[in-house]
């Protein structure tokens, strides 16, 4: 009789667990893109604006935001955006044109300076999502997440920051300010997608794996 082949349990339970792990991080290494990355909002920030006679400028900004999102994840990219966000209130000359301090909070660009940490956290909370074997569809999947953080959280606190903020100026008023933005910010969700997807082409261990219980 040939005897059976041997199996080895303690293989087959890693290989049925391999789905749900999640490579080990470094702290350091975290705080570290965090830092980055908010360093990178804070340079798209300072870059020179386009001012086109609104009360708001356009800026890369939100580039930058929906890239910490989609290339650090959720968590990451909030932080970033978060950490940004507190050290321009605190006095650094970071937001558009080198303003700084709270008296930003008094200023029409209130509501969507607030709103990029969402944002951030949106872009990653969804990329985090798509099927890491989808490649041919990352691009398009990336660009969605980036344009829809945007439109959840991005413009609808800009337009009542807006509103609140400049006189005499009514939500309506507000939305059709905003409306200018929509199409550069398309352009801009492509570009994140584009050079997010190449990051984690060259990087594949670096967005948080999610968790599955399949």
């Amino acid at each position: 009789m040939t005897p059976m082949p041997e199996t080895n349990p303690s293989a087959a339970a890693v290989d049925a667990a391999a789905p749900i792990r999640v490579a080990h991080r470094s702290p350091a290494a975290d705080v570290a893109l965090i830092a980055l990355f908010a360093a990178l909002i804070a340079a798209c920030a300072l870059l020179p604006a386009i001012n086109v006679g609104l009360p708001v400028p356009i800026t890369l900004q939100t580039f930058a935001v929906g890239l910490a999102g989609a290339v650090l994840g959720a968590r990451r990219g909030f932080l970033a955006a978060l950490l940004y966000v507190v050290a321009g209130l605190a006095g650094l000359p970071i937001f558009s044109g080198g303003a700084g301090g709270l008296g930003v909070l008094a200023g029409p660009t209130v509501g969507y300076i607030l709103a990029f940490p969402l944002a951030a956290w949106m872009t990653g909370f969804l990329v985090e999502r798509i099927p890491r074997e989808r490649v041919a569809l990352s691009v398009p999947l990336v660009f969605a997440s980036a344009l829809a953080a945007n439109f959840l959280f991005t413009h609808p606190m800009g337009i009542v920051g807006m509103a609140l903020r400049v006189p005499d100026l009514t939500l309506a008023g507000a939305f059709r300010i905003d409306v200018v933005f929509w199409p550069g910010d398309a352009v801009k969700s492509f570009a994140v997608a584009i050079v997010a997807v190449a990051v984690h082409r060259a990087f594949p261990s670096l967005l948080p794996a999610r968790r599955t219980t399949d």
